[in-house]
């Protein structure tokens, strides 16, 4: 097997990793500019189904995404590589400052630093969210589900996955209903 995929796959991903702060959701936008936008190697909607797929399984978003896509760009061993590449630079950050931590976290500056990082995350996830949102198929159904997950996870604090389950079965039901009445 051509092994050209497979580095440029780490490489891309390793970027993402070294360069993205904020976890999974904050990486979204980069991923999509790389793999989609960049590469070429997914389209806009393969990337929105990867995510999903992504946020719907056990496991960090980023690297179920960079699996899902190293997979379908190398098989195993792109997404190996994929994989890989974007827990590196993690692994290596948190190898070297474990031990300082804890004599520099009650450095003013350190404090600071964390509070404007916090911030610029959650723009992170805000554009990731406005990003998924333009792409989902919008309609009555699809908002009652955008609301009962919601209200589920937020103001009855049922378990992500159960709630994900409800979607998906929700999802299934509803199109296999909805198709039956159109003359299937």
């Amino acid at each position: 097997m051509n092994m050209k995929p497979c580095k440029e796959l780490f490489f891309v991903f390793f970027k993402i990793g070294a360069f993205t702060f904020g976890g999974g959701y904050a990486m979204i936008p980069f991923i999509k500019r790389e793999v989609v936008d960049g590469k070429k190697w997914l389209t806009s909607e393969e990337m929105f189904d990867i995510i999903a797929i992504a946020e719907s399984t056990p496991g960090p978003l980023a690297v179920n995404s960079a699996t899902f896509v190293g997979s379908r760009i190398a098989g195993l061993k792109g997404a190996l590589a994929a994989t890989m590449g974007v827990v590196l630079p993690s692994f290596l950050v948190i190898l070297c400052i474990s031990q300082l931590l804890l004599q520099i976290e009650d450095f003013q500056i350190v404090k600071d630093a964390f509070q404007g990082i916090r911030a610029g995350v959650i723009v992170l996830i805000g554009s990731a969210l406005i990003s998924l949102f333009h792409r989902l198929h919008k309609g009555a159904f699809t908002a009652a589900i955008l609301i009962a997950a919601f209200l589920l996870t937020y103001f009855f604090n049922i378990n992500t996955i159960f709630t994900l389950v409800f979607c998906g079965l929700s999802g299934i039901i509803w199109n296999h209903y909805s198709k039956r009445g159109k003359g299937r």
